[in-house]
């Protein structure tokens, strides 16, 4: 049960893995991916390429070969080590040539620079090992470097920054600075790259410079391209000093005269039509002229100043040299008789012969001589070489065959057969002499085409079969696979075509056209019916299948109305039919007052002229009270159940209170509606007495009425003045209006000011009274201060002084007492 157990869990590990992985493929889009790539190596270009693009004003025409060189970095595979024939990566230590701009691995270099070395410097030269500096070669370009000049560490392109950091927003192997190299040739201003491979661009610095000729004024121009031709005539006095240079304004020396003259020769006795621009020349004629001797003449060619003396005057020697004679040039020379002693061809022997004209004989002296190897000797005569039989057996600096050669001195020549080693790439073999060590890189390059084969990338043989295929910018131009007559746009790709975008656009069988994309190749998951019979069984189907789907419902809006006519809404045309709303219906009942709750519905017309809005037989039936308003003031219901047109009069009678609501009053309803304002003013009336009081206080003496109730009363009262003395009868309604008032006369106000008077008097003598009573208190304290017994001290009789009231009390009085008198 374990083992079943961890078998089931395992296969679903594995079944899931396999699912994520066709998911991944078929949702990874390898396309996106180098869009992604394209997009970020454009950004890295632009700024690489931003500070010498600012000072050409955007033109970048110049920057073409370094961007040949800076997408080599960048693409996968293009930048390839020509030694080990792999890919060069972004993190691997690298050496670039300085004479063709190469890119090498650094411990490839190494080894190459020491192999070369020890191969140049091999015991061949067994004379010269160990002392001459030999140089180790480029192995691309053959350029030659020094001993010392053998790459040790790892610097960036500009070599400022020893072992740059890897930056995914930089050129591989670039530290991001300025480049700062002197152009070639120099000029004298530095490269305004960022740090770069390959050769820098020209230089775009403005300078001011002059044409070839000098005679047209200074104009900037670009440092590059600073040597500029005004295409005037040159003008400036040719090498025959007689004509001008015609040609236009130019570089360098002008060009030979191109013009024909006549010119003498040198010694003058011919004349010829020459170019003017070689004015010297020689007639082949000698010279003839008689010498200062008298006796020979000139035997020289053509030539220009005296002829000299005669070669055969003063002291001349015998032929071998050791007796000089002076003769006249007229005599020849006479041998010495003496041996010539002349060192002969072999260099060992001298000539025995007795002085003599013309060339010594050859050595025929017989000499015992040893062959070239040094194993054989042997007597012959001394001009002629030994050359033994015997092969040498010695191993040739290929360390594979035998030199073979007769009779070799030991220093045997290098090998001469080919190698003929299969090469790295593996389809070529190595062309070069026989030699030791590892052959050189295939030097041939293998084109890598793009699948329509416009676009064509050259990489070192061998590494075809590992390279990506290169970016083609041209159009796909394969048929299409689905219905359409033309297929969406995309660039030229290997394998199978990505799966049609375009709008089907079939004809559906509403009529209208399917509008979702092409589906005639979509992929469907395969639900097998087959079974595995366990673990080890595979598959025999895919898990997707490629099958054309068929065309989705048409999904184009129709405007459909709903059953009950309410509203007009867009429906897809699959499923556009008649629909309830789901509000309600709303038609007009028959009774005119109340429309149809019945949620949306069909309703059949009765009649075709009929309104629209009308209730048919499959509407509710109204089964409602009349709710008409009644007329103001009935307060009864329509005896009625609901119906159209208006309600019938009511007769009931109402029960209702007079104004005064003292009194009940009985009235037909119909009266009472109909009548105006006035009417019903005096059908509610009770003809009594109106019992509300005003705000005087008095009866409202006016019919029972509605409202409130005048506020002029009629009733007399009567009116005082203020002193209460003098009264009057006058209308309630004008005191309250102001109209009536009485007035104090003589008599009230002299009463008042008697009153007034009696006031003041009392108020003085209660202020007497207070201060008499204050004085005799501090009288009293005083006493108790000083000590003194009450007993011996007696007390002094004080006289109490009236007061004015008790004074003139009298007098107040009577005249008090009289004047009421008189008012009772």
């Amino acid at each position: 049960l374990s083992s079943l157990k961890k078998f089931d869990e395992i296969k679903k590990a594995n079944q899931a893995a396999a699912k994520k992985l066709v998911e991944d493929q078929l949702s990874s889009s390898s396309e996106d991916d180098d869009e992604d790539a394209e997009v970020k190596q454009g950004k890295i270009l632009d700024k690489t390429f931003t500070i010498y693009t600012s000072q050409t004003d955007g033109d970048a025409s110049e920057l073409e070969r370094t961007r040949q060189y800076m997408n080599e970095a960048f693409q996968s595979g293009a930048m390839t080590c020509l030694i080990c024939i792999a890919s060069v990566k972004r993190n691997q230590a690298v050496w670039s040539c300085c004479g063709c701009y190469c890119i090498f691995h650094l411990v490839c270099i190494q080894k190459w620079a020491k192999d070369s070395l020890f191969l140049v410097s091999s015991p061949l030269t067994d004379d010269d090992f160990g002392k001459k500096d030999y140089p180790w070669p480029c192995p691309k370009c053959r350029f030659e470097y020094k001993r010392s000049e053998t790459p040790s560490r790892y610097y960036c392109y500009c070599g400022k920054v020893e072992n740059p950091t890897v930056d995914p927003w930089l050129v591989p192997h670039s530290c991001g600075q300025i480049c700062e190299r002197e152009f070639k040739p120099s000029c004298g201003h530095k490269c305004l790259l960022l740090c770069h491979p390959g050769p820098c661009p020209p230089c775009p610095k403005m300078v001011t410079t002059t044409c070839h000729c000098k005679k047209a004024k200074p104009v900037p121009r670009r440092c590059s391209a600073k040597a500029w031709s005004c295409r005037l005539p040159c003008g400036r006095t040719l090498l025959c000093g007689q004509h001008a240079c015609e040609n236009p304004c130019h570089a360098g020396d002008c060009q030979p005269c191109p013009r024909v003259s006549k010119q003498r020769c040198i010694c003058g006795r011919q004349t010829a039509e020459r170019l003017c621009a070689s004015p010297q020349w020689q007639c082949g004629q000698v010279c003839g002229k008689c010498l200062p001797c008298g006796n020979h003449t000139c035997e020289r060619v053509c030539h220009a100043g005296p002829c000299g003396d005669c070669p055969r005057s003063g002291k001349r020697s015998c032929p071998c040299g050791k007796t000089k004679f002076t003769l006249p040039c007229t005599e020849d020379v006479p041998t010495c008789g003496d041996s010539c002693d002349k060192v002969l061809e072999c260099g060992i022997h001298k000539c025995s012969q007795r002085c003599h004209r013309g060339p010594c004989e050859i050595c025929r002296q017989e000499v015992e001589k040893q062959c070239r190897c040094g194993k054989h000797t042997k007597r012959m005569p001394c001009h002629k070489p030994y050359l033994c039989e015997t092969k040498c057996t010695k191993i040739r600096d290929c360390q594979k065959h035998q030199c073979r050669r007769k009779c070799c001195s030991g220093n045997c020549p290098p090998c001469d057969q080919v190698c003929g080693r299969t090469l790295g790439c593996r389809n070529h073999k190595c062309p070069s002499g026989c030699h030791r060590g590892s052959c050189n890189p295939c030097p041939e390059t293998v084109d890598v085409k793009c699948n329509c084969g416009k676009t064509v990338i050259k990489v070192p043989c061998g590494r075809e079969r590992t390279i990506r295929p290169p970016k083609c910018k041209q159009l796909c131009s394969r048929p299409p696979t689905c219905h359409h007559s033309t297929q969406e746009k995309h660039y030229c790709h290997f394998g199978r075509c990505p799966p049609c975008r375009q709008p089907c656009q079939k004809t559906l069988t509403c009529g209208h056209l399917c509008p979702v994309a092409c589906h005639d190749e979509a992929l469907v998951k395969q639900t097998g019916l087959h079974q595995s019979a366990g673990p080890w069984e595979q598959p025999s189907e895919p898990a997707f299948i490629q099958t054309a789907l068929p065309c989705p419902p048409c999904e184009v809006p129709i405007p459909v109305e709903c059953l009950g006519q309410h509203e007009v809404s867009p429906l897809p045309c699959h499923s556009a039919h008649p629909y309830s709303c789901k509000r309600f219906c709303g038609r007009l009942l028959d009774c005119q007052n109340h429309t149809c709750m019945k949620e949306c519905h069909h309703v059949t017309k009765m009649n075709s002229s009929a309104d629209g809005k009308k209730a048919g037989p499959e509407c509710s039936q109204c089964e409602e009270e009349c709710t008409k308003p009644r007329p103001a003031g009935c307060p009864h219901r329509c005896v009625l159940p609901c119906h159209p047109g208006d309600c019938p009069s009511c007769l009931q009678m109402l029960k209702i209170k007079c104004h005064c609501k003292l009194s009940v009053l009985y009235i037909e309803c119909l009266k009472l509606t109909c009548a105006d304002l006035k009417e019903k003013e005096l059908l509610i009336s009770c003809k009594n007495q109106c019992p509300k009081e005003l705000p005087c206080g008095h009866r409202c003496k006016e019919i029972c009425h509605s409202g409130s109730c005048p506020l002029n009363c009629s009733q007399k009262v009567k009116l005082r003045c203020l002193c209460k003395r003098l009264k009057k009868e006058v209308q309630c309604g004008k005191i309250k209006e102001g109209q009536v008032s009485l007035e104090c006369d003589a008599l009230c106000k002299e009463m008042k000011r008697r009153a007034h008077e009696i006031k003041e008097a009392e108020a003085k003598a209660a202020l007497e009274e207070e201060k008499r009573r204050q004085q005799a208190e501090l009288e009293a304290f005083e006493n108790r201060l000083k000590g003194r017994r009450k007993n011996k001290r007696r007390k002094d009789e004080v006289e109490v002084e009236q007061s004015s009231w008790q004074k003139y009390k009298n007098l107040i009085m009577l005249p008090v007492f009289g004047v009421a008198v008189v008012m009772v």
